[in-house]
């Protein structure tokens, strides 16, 4: 079985600067920053009590989204790679891996190692995406991506087990009598859903180990949460599961600049009484993100999160 992750106690991990740089997230900062900064925030997280750092996924992204997306995306396999080597405890979250894009097979043959290079380490976060351009490119079904990735899902829990010789017989994927070595260091890689669509709650509730919901709001979020449990009591289904959410940005002390007028700033302790609202919802791991000038002073308000707020966030 897998673990709801914290097992009782309200968690915490972050989506990684650099890696993904959109305009609607990325600091100025990011553009000109690369593996000493990546690594210098990946040790931070694992001094400092994150539960995962996590990496995005895209392939390719077509002229008409550059402005708002922007083109750099690091492979998250190749980035998460790289952070296991220098870190030792923190876990490894793809948020999220469009598993749609590949194979399972290929997808399992790249997760399992990084599993078990990493002494299981492993989440797998996986979505359906959202760029038509990208799956056109790569020869992906995007107006089935939704019943692709419900296979994906199904396909990738056989090939992320113990089976040396993992079977799959669906409507898309068939494999049976292929051998994959190494095996993941897990005896069964956790698979969190992301998304907040009806069909994503859904896929979640019926399909995964955890959810990942994407920008709901505090007022919104007890209700989805409602849904999945009842979703997930009508399948049957009595495993627990990891429910997360993505807090609003945070930003410890009396901020000098603008840090924008959705960010929770202040003194620990009030922050922390904020975040304490989202386990009173039934949350189990929250997605924190803090605006920052430099390197320097992320990691600087990554060491007081986990020095006077993580505390007081089971208080």
């Amino acid at each position: 079985m897998v673990q709801v992750l914290g097992q009782g106690r309200l968690v915490y991990g972050m989506q990684l600067p650099v890696q993904s740089q959109s305009s609607l997230f990325a600091e100025s900062w990011e553009a000109d920053a690369g593996a000493r900064e990546l690594a210098e925030i990946a040790r931070t997280a694992d001094r400092s009590g994150f539960a995962y750092i996590a990496s995005c996924d895209h392939v390719a992204i077509p002229r008409r989204l550059a402005r708002a997306m922007g083109t750099t995306w690091y492979d998250p396999v190749a980035t998460l790679s790289f952070l296991a080597g220098v870190t030792e405890r923190v876990r490894l979250l793809s948020h999220v891996a469009i598993v749609g894009l590949r194979h399972p097979l290929v997808t399992a043959k790249q997760y399992a190692t990084l599993d078990h290079l990493s002494g299981g380490r492993l989440i797998l976060g996986v979505g359906a995406g959202h760029v038509e351009e990208e799956f056109d490119a790569l020869g992906a079904d995007f107006a089935g991506r939704g019943g692709v990735l419900n296979e994906s899902i199904d396909a990738l829990k056989a090939a992320l087990g113990q089976d040396e010789y993992p079977e799959h017989h669906g409507e898309r994927y068939q494999f049976s009598g292929l051998g994959q070595r190494p095996r993941p260091a897990q005896e069964r890689v956790p698979i969190w859903v992301g998304g907040s669509s009806p069909a994503a709650v859904r896929r979640a509730a019926t399909r995964a180990d955890g959810w990942l919901p994407q920008g709901d709001p505090r007022t919104k979020l007890p209700a989805k949460i409602a849904k999945l449990k009842e979703l997930r009591a009508e399948a049957g289904i009595e495993a627990p599961i990891t429910i997360g959410t993505i807090v609003e940005p945070l930003y410890l002390g009396e901020p000098d600049w603008e840090v924008g007028r959705w960010t929770l700033s202040g003194k620990p302790e009030a922050i922390a009484a904020s975040l304490r609202e989202f386990k009173a919802m039934g949350v189990h791991q929250i997605q924190i993100r803090f605006r920052s000038r430099s390197v320097d002073e992320l990691t600087d308000q990554m060491a007081a999160f986990g020095a006077e707020v993580a505390p007081h966030l089971n208080d």
